[in-house]
């Protein structure tokens, strides 16, 4: 008897797995199994299928309940299944009443729980004290989004943009400095977009600098991802003076060609990208860029390709999420002209090679310089710039330590 969770998908997935297992865990009076969906492509809700067959076959007896944006979209596509007791939306898979009434005779009565998402107007934080088993403490700051890029479903699974107001975020934070964390780590859906909803609509850059202003025992502030374009100057600030923000940002750029950013409807140009970029590392030299870019995107030609490749170096990119574009049912991208498969598969094997080869010109700069690591459980730590190095065990788990990087390892981390 107990709870266990599985989570398909983004980082914000896990901060909220977090909370669900803890609430689960209070009350849960059966063996339970949580399945926290992603919908961001088609592979994603055909993995999370799988998996629920498969952990029925292996264990009969326990109560499977759904939950995630693939949930929160396809409720009825779930609920069909033998295996699964019970669909939960989005909105209340947090909320720790949804999980106490799981003891509830009638619980199971309505096998599908799942309310309109587009009708949430507020945010609550999620009242997680600490993360058992990580070094970094991870805060969910906004949710929802109001954009509608052409190839994105999560709008449908995640609702408009809303956030925490600043003074629940810094208490949180505080709180999870007093239990040990060392480094906290902002996460959304769209983090700059932050704000919009609150009274006064502050910004984003406004939350980072009030958390490193009023949580001063904190010594390492991350950010998850933010879309350049809507960067603002609390926030490029923030970036280019505060040395306890880390050194890292992950970018939204999705494509490197004009045509085909109109087409997903982003907000932003290739040049707008290039711009940010070299403005944002001329403030702060040991600044490093990690982007998602997507492969195969309807209409796209040669042409239009290689100017995404093109900008990973333009950009001086260090890390890449490579996406080969996928077919969503329901999205403007899915009814345009679609790209042969065989030819996506090629350009997301592409990207992906000129991305090694531009994580180890990144590693290669490393090798020789004095980091101080975050150490992680399992001989790992990770640089300010997120780079991960393999420490062994001679330092304590969530301590931060000064180390001399010798040379490069395997599979893109560095050693000591």
């Amino acid at each position: 008897m107990g709870v266990d969770l599985v989570t398909f998908g983004c980082r914000l997935n896990g901060v909220e797995s977090e909370a669900m297992k803890r609430a689960a865990s209070a009350t849960a009076t059966d063996d339970l199994i949580i399945i926290n969906t992603c919908a961001v492509t088609s592979e994603a809700v055909r993995q999370a299928r799988q998996t629920i067959r498969r952990l029925k076959r292996e264990r009969p007896e326990a109560r499977i309940i759904v939950t995630g944006c693939a949930a929160q979209i396809e409720p009825e596509r779930f609920a069909e299944m033998p295996e699964v007791s019970s669909v939960i939306g989005n909105e209340g898979k947090t909320n720790p009443d949804t999980w106490a009434a799981l003891g509830d005779p009638s619980y199971g009565s309505e096998r599908v729980k799942v309310s309109d998402i587009m009708a949430v107007r507020e945010m609550a934080p999620h009242l997680v004290e600490a993360f058992e088993g990580h070094t970094r403490a991870f805060v969910e700051v906004q949710n929802g989004c109001d954009h509608r890029c052409t190839f994105c479903i999560i709008p449908y699974g995640r609702g408009n943009s809303r956030s925490v107001p600043m003074g629940a975020v810094t208490d949180q934070i505080a709180r999870l400095v007093d239990a040990g964390h060392k480094e906290a780590v902002l996460t959304g859906v769209d983090l700059t977009s932050y704000g919009t909803d609150l009274p006064g609509a502050p910004k984003f850059g406004a939350l980072v600098k009030a958390i490193l202003r009023h949580v001063p025992a904190l010594k390492r502030l991350r950010i998850s991802s933010i879309d350049s374009v809507e960067a603002d100057a609390d926030l490029i600030d923030a970036i280019a003076t505060e040395q306890r923000l880390m050194p890292h940002l992950h970018l939204s750029l999705q494509a490197g060609d004009d045509m085909i950013l109109k087409r997903m409807k982003r907000r932003h140009s290739r040049a707008d990208a290039i711009r940010f970029c070299i403005d944002m590392r001329q403030a702060r030299p040991d600044l490093i860029y990690g982007a998602d870019i997507i492969a195969g995107f309807p209409t796209e030609t040669e042409a239009m390709f290689e100017q995404s490749l093109t900008l990973i170096e333009e950009c001086s990119l260090s890390f890449l999420h490579v996406f080969p574009y996928s077919k969503r049912p329901g999205t403007p991208a899915a009814k345009m002209p679609q790209v042969k498969g065989e030819i996506i598969k090629e350009r997301a094997r592409r990207l992906r090679e000129a991305g090694d080869r531009a994580l180890q010109t990144h590693l290669t700069r490393l090798v020789g310089t004095e980091q101080d690591v975050l150490v992680e459980r399992g001989g790992i730590a990770r640089t300010p710039c997120f780079t991960p190095v393999k420490v062994g065990d001679q330092f304590e788990a969530g301590h931060i330590e000064k180390v001399r990087i010798a040379r490069i390892a395997t599979n893109g981390m560095l050693t000591i």
